[in-house]
């Protein structure tokens, strides 16, 4: 099911994005690309001469393009909609509440750039609230893509799934972790690797530093289970309160404010079904800033290091 290398992908994550709209174009007429001015950025650009009808660039007016894919959805079409992760939530979050979820329209929405990934960009690109915000809509399904199958397969699944759906991302390369053939349900999470002391569970790109946590974790005596909880909502209460009785602590790593995203969402499951010790790894009452993934990954404590200290945390207790 996973690969144990944790090699980077060869294809980026936006080619993947751009490749799967024209394949979804070109098979249903219905499928509508927008794009805010970053078409060069996710690639869309490169396929722009093939579906030249159904991919619309509405410049760098986010909040508009949100009411334009909230209007084609009444006409009975599928929007599509991409920008980076804060303009595509924080930005567009009134059109994207009332003209989106309160009006119960159709819209698919990508947010690339992810929290730390967004590099250079630096702090006011540097999303670490969108899941948050997408979590507070209504019926809202809200997933954070780890790799290029997965990515591929959901974009193609919630085509047919009316509703708002947001899917979170990096842009460039992800590190490989599933085969072709893995299906991705909604509302469900990936049990990648089984334990009995401790359950990690992240998404995005700290399932790759769960993974090495757990290697590193497992020559000290410590068996860690790790769940890729790509489903954030609707989330796997189920599986989550599965493992806090078997292993009877979490850890939660997230590429993303420890408020409002993955960690706070499973503190909720363990709250009302079976409290067991927690720590979440994610950002703490810090914004953005300008920096390589690798420094940022340290200077925010995202890391495969400080997960392997919270589990030891938590293990003496």
């Amino acid at each position: 099911m996973i690969s144990t290398v944790y090699e980077k992908e060869k294809r980026e994550m936006r080619q993947v994005y751009a490749e799967t709209i024209l394949e979804l174009a070109k098979a249903n007429p219905e499928v509508i690309a927008l794009e805010a001015d970053l078409m060069s950025a996710i690639t869309t650009n490169k396929i722009k001469a093939e579906i030249p009808n159904q991919l619309i660039n509405s410049g760098i007016m986010e909040a508009n393009m949100m009411g334009v894919a909230a209007g084609l959805s009444l006409t009975g079409k599928i929007p599509y909609v991409h920008t980076f992760g804060q303009f595509a939530t924080r930005r567009t979050f009134d059109q994207l509440f009332v003209s989106g979820g309160y009006a119960k329209t159709n819209i698919k929405i990508l947010g690339s750039d992810a929290g730390i990934t967004a590099e250079h960009n630096g702090g006011t690109h540097m999303t670490f609230e969108d899941i948050g915000l997408m979590r507070l809509v209504p019926q809202a399904h809200v997933y954070e893509a780890s790799d290029s199958t997965m990515l591929g397969y959901l974009l193609r699944r919630i085509e047919k799934e009316h509703g708002i759906h947001y899917i979170r991302t990096i842009r460039k390369n992800a590190v490989k972790l599933y085969e072709e053939n893995e299906t991705f349900e909604d509302g469900k999470g990936k049990l990648l690797r089984d334990g009995c002391d401790v359950t990690i569970i992240a998404t995005g790109i700290m399932v790759a530093e769960a993974l090495q946590a757990a290697d590193i974790l497992e020559r000290q005596g410590i068996h860690a289970a790790v769940i890729d909880m790509y489903s954030i909502k609707p989330i796997d209460a189920e599986l989550i309160t599965e493992y806090a009785q078997k292993t009877k602590a979490i850890v939660t790593a997230e590429n993303h404010n420890v408020i409002g995203g993955l960690g706070s969402a499973v503190s909720e499951v363990l709250a009302e079904n079976h409290p067991v010790p927690m720590y979440r790894i994610g950002v703490r009452e810090q914004f953005g800033q300008v920096g390589k993934v690798d420094y940022l990954k340290t200077y925010y404590k995202l890391t495969n290091t400080d997960i392997v200290e919270a589990v030891q945390r938590l293990i003496e207790k």
